[in-house]
């Protein structure tokens, strides 16, 4: 079967398209920005736009992949480098903090395309889902390797919640330190290893 447009390798051209549409894309929405501007701001005909990504639609994807992409080596990166598995978790919420003070000033971009997008049948959704999922999962790992007791994916659950909170309150509630401040949330409904856990505590 012969090779997508996606599938293929990017021309430097293509480079460029896709480097300015992730500017453009994050930094003024996807509502507002045409393929026009992309292609004046890359220096390329719109025609090399269609020909290299096909539609406005997978060029948006190839953007929130890409800033995936980036985001899961930036945060695989920063708890590599983290010997404990229970202090790996927390440093999630560091790599949380240090991205949010460099690369997203305006919140997450999988989430500012469904807002912009809201068709739930619409593809960003799909790739929305698979980066908290990828998140629910590391967390889920970590727990693990940390021999926490309890149940696991509950836990799990409320780390990414906490995660997704911290998100939402840096770039919509202002709260700058909104990052450590999910990072010491984190730290209170953790175990120590092996210890049951009973996650956020309830009242009745």
């Amino acid at each position: 079967m012969p090779a997508t447009a996606q599938d293929r390798p990017l021309t430097p051209a293509a480079r460029r398209v896709l480097r300015v549409a992730e500017e453009l894309f994050y930094e003024r929405g996807i509502g507002s920005v045409g393929m026009e501007l992309i292609a004046a701001e890359a220096g390329v005909t719109k025609k090399t736009v269609y020909d290299r990504f096909g539609s406005k639609d997978a060029l948006i994807l190839a953007y929130l992949r890409a800033r995936d992409e980036r985001w899961r080596d930036f945060v695989a990166t920063r708890i590599a480098a983290v010997p404990d598995a229970r202090e790996r978790i927390l440093a999630t919420f560091d790599a949380l903090d240090a991205w949010q003070a460099d690369e997203a000033e305006r919140g997450c971009s999988m989430v500012n395309a469904c807002a912009e997008l809201p068709d739930a049948s619409h593809p960003v959704h799909g790739a929305a889902a698979g980066q908290k999922a990828w998140l629910r999962d590391l967390y889920a790992g970590l727990i693990g390797e940390a021999g926490m007791a309890g149940d696991q994916g509950m836990l799990a659950d409320q780390l990414l919640i906490v995660h997704e909170g911290a998100v939402v309150a840096f770039s919509v509630g202002g709260i700058r330190d909104a990052a450590a401040k999910a990072r010491a949330t984190a730290d209170a409904i953790l175990p120590r290893t092996g210890l049951p856990t009973t996650g956020i505590p309830t009242t009745g």
